[in-house]
């Protein structure tokens, strides 16, 4: 695991930030990082990186404790809330962050030309950061956030401040990270971004770890499944009846509702073993509005 906590709590004077915080994430992986605003997520990644103080509980990135140099140096962060020196130029921001990082000359000419080009600031490295756009103010500290080639990276809602194609080159950028074998830490309020990146979720409100896991662990109810099917027979349908919570055929379509994701791969196989042709094959699970709605509704009638 390339991030463990055990408890981990970081509180205001006895009250706030996040309590009790016990997850892993597995290398290589898109893990998002879900809450309310004010539920204790930024606390709980500035923690993480040392840069806030535990008040209890353990953690370890690497397989190293929290805030060890060599560690610190494999990981790049885009706080939520930043703001970098108005007067200097983009690349001139990006050459003193490659120094911090002790990157000699010929390693940071080429790195800042290749994240300019990663989050669509080239040609634009002259102009100072305070001429800058939201969009591109953004951008440039994802840029920051990436410029020691890191293996894990925090993104602390790196897309608040983009317009929808941004918001989608963002996505893109997220998804090229991870084929590249990094991890990426996305800290976000906004559901529809996690959704469409993420490989495993957790859930945080007033502070405390609601649930975690991957999109499978975290389903709940039924999962819905419509097959066309072509030489459609009685046998097959008395199969996938022992199979389904629930069957309904209409002309070549047949619709069920199923326990999990292993019996839609038993489904097909009834239907293949039986001479059927399958045409089209569409399931349907919860989305991730869905099971936040879920998981927060459960959490706050326990505390109840």
């Amino acid at each position: 695991m390339i991030i463990e906590t055990h408890g981990l709590t970081k509180q205001f004077n006895g009250s706030g930030g996040c309590k009790d915080i016990s997850l892993s994430v597995t290398e290589g992986r898109i893990f998002g990082f879900l809450g309310p605003n004010g539920a204790g997520k930024s606390t709980f990644v500035k923690t993480l990186l040392g840069l806030l103080i535990p008040t209890g509980g353990q953690a370890r990135i690497m397989g190293q404790p929290i805030g060890n140099i060599k560690v610190r140096s494999k990981v790049g962060y885009l706080p939520e809330l930043f703001r970098y020196h108005d007067w200097l130029t983009g690349e001139e921001l990006l050459k003193y962050h490659a120094q911090l990082f002790h990157l000699s000359k010929g390693e940071y000419v080429k790195k800042i030309s290749n994240v300019l080009e990663i989050v669509g600031l080239l040609g634009k490295e002259k102009q100072k950061v305070g001429t800058y756009s939201k969009g591109m103010q953004q951008r440039i500290g994802l840029a920051v956030a990436l410029i020691n080639d890191p293996l894990l990276i925090f993104l602390d809602e790196p897309t608040s401040a983009l317009d929808p194609i941004g918001r989608k080159e963002v996505r893109d950028i997220i998804i090229e990270l991870k084929k590249q074998g990094k991890t990426v830490f996305l800290n976000s309020h906004l559901l529809s971004e996690v959704e469409s990146v993420c490989d495993e979720i957790a859930i945080i409100n007033h502070g405390n770890l609601v649930v975690s896991g991957s999109w499978q662990d975290l389903q709940v109810g039924e999962l819905q499944m419509e097959i066309s099917i072509n030489n459609y027979s009685q046998q097959i349908g008395e199969k996938l009846k022992l199979l389904a919570i629930k069957l309904e055929k209409k002309h070549n379509n047949v619709f069920l509702s199923l326990k999990n994701e292993q019996d839609v791969n038993d489904a097909l196989k009834i239907i293949i073993e039986n001479s059927g042709v399958i045409t089209k094959v569409q399931t349907k699970r919860q989305s991730l509005e869905d099971l936040f709605m879920f998981w927060i509704k459960k959490e706050g009638k326990e505390r109840c």
